[in-house]
């Protein structure tokens, strides 16, 4: 049986696992603690597949028809 990656599904936008230092950049940037991120669960099927850990940010990058992409970023949860 042929293994699926979610990541390769055309419904699934682009997860990135930020490393430590550009989850803090992006913190600093927008001025706020991780808590006040929006949240994805751990067993999230896309947080699974890039080996994401509990509080572990995430960079979502979603095809938008008027701004080409859109930016999101998810603090990883339990």
């Amino acid at each position: 049986m042929t293994k699926f990656a979610v990541k390769d599904h055309e419904m699934v936008p682009e997860h990135i696992l930020l490393t430590p230092e550009e989850g803090l950049d992006v913190l600093k940037e927008f001025g706020i603690g991780a808590p006040q991120l929006p949240k994805i669960h751990i067993s999230d099927p896309a947080a699974k597949e890039i080996g994401a850990k509990v509080g572990d940010i995430i960079k979502i990058i979603r095809k938008s028809t008027t701004a080409k992409h859109s930016t999101f970023y998810r603090l990883v949860i339990d």
